[in-house]
């Protein structure tokens, strides 16, 4: 992960530009299908392209190289209404891909009308393609005091409506772990809630499989620094366990700062099948039943 200065002071357009270079090769395909949790699809294609290189359709292009390595299936993540509007289209235009829709932390204290996008997001929840509300949480890095109402005001309100709608609650945590158990106390969870790119230590990961938490782990548990994750991912049970890729971030091992797609998902899955020591095989059925029973079927 870069270094907390660069993440602060580097523009959108700068970040896009560092991602900007050749997708890697693509990984040894996976003996079984499994699913990306967690993916930016507009985000992918806007800053970084198609795998493969240049495409018509470039969404295509991706859920094509991404199945061709065992990734079968897809969840397009939304962070604000655009987003979320766009993902909720995409999920009934390809029948690979999902959609979750939500107001990401950071976006929720930058809203003149909160309450008119929260109003929006219900409205996309309601589709049958949309089965997940996500990102949602709280970011303690990015914003500071001055926004973190806003971000809880956000992050209640979206813990309802996953519960009104019986959908999965995908949930963005940095560095506010007990903040994020706490609201999920307060508000009561849904029946259903992901940890998105886990991020937390192992006594944080024990709290939230005792909780009956899914944890998602990214690219970064392949980070060489990253072994806080490992242990955490060596505690959690396989059907309490996914993975993502969070594309175009996170970009796993050894291609870390590339750009990131679903086809790199592989890397991530046998990583975390030496870590977990299962077996293969068994992993990625672990992983493939999981996604099914969290988002329901494709």
């Amino acid at each position: 992960m870069l270094a907390a200065m660069t993440e602060q002071t580097e523009s959108r357009k700068q970040r896009a530009a560092r991602r900007a270079g050749e997708f890697p090769p693509a990984p040894e395909a996976l003996p079984r299908p499994v699913l990306d949790s967690h993916t930016h699809l507009d985000i992918t294609v806007n800053e970084a392209g198609a795998p493969g290189g240049p495409a018509d359709d470039p969404v295509a292009a991706a859920i094509e190289v991404a199945a061709g390595v065992g990734v079968d299936r897809l969840v397009q993540v939304g962070v604000d209404v655009d987003s979320s509007r766009w993902g909720a289209d995409v999920a009934e235009k390809y029948g690979a891909v999902l959609a979750t829709v939500a107001l990401h932390p950071n976006e929720a204290p930058r809203l003149a009308d909160l309450d008119a996008a929260l109003r929006e997001i219900e409205a996309l929840a309601a589709r049958d393609r949309v089965r997940g509300i996500g990102e949602t949480g709280m970011d303690f890095f990015r914003t500071g005091d001055e926004g973190r109402a806003a971000q809880e005001e956000s992050f209640r309100a979206h813990i309802a409506i996953a519960k009104r709608y019986g959908k999965a609650l995908v949930i963005h945590d940095r560095d506010a772990h007990a903040d994020v158990l706490r609201i999920l106390d307060d508000e009561g969870a849904p029946d259903t809630v992901v940890l998105h790119c886990f991020s937390g230590d192992a006594e944080f990961a024990a709290e939230c499989v005792r909780r009956g938490y899914l944890l998602s782990f990214a690219g970064t548990v392949t980070f060489g620094s990253a072994a806080a994750l490992r242990e955490a991912a060596a505690l959690t049970p396989l059907d309490q366990l996914l993975v993502e890729t969070d594309a175009p971030y996170l970009t796993p091992m050894p291609h870390r700062g590339r750009p990131n797609a679903s086809y790199l998902i592989p890397l991530t899955v046998r990583s975390l099948a030496a870590t977990t020591g299962a077996d293969l095989d068994e992993l990625c059925a672990a992983i493939s039943a999981t996604g099914d029973r969290v988002f329901g079927p494709w």
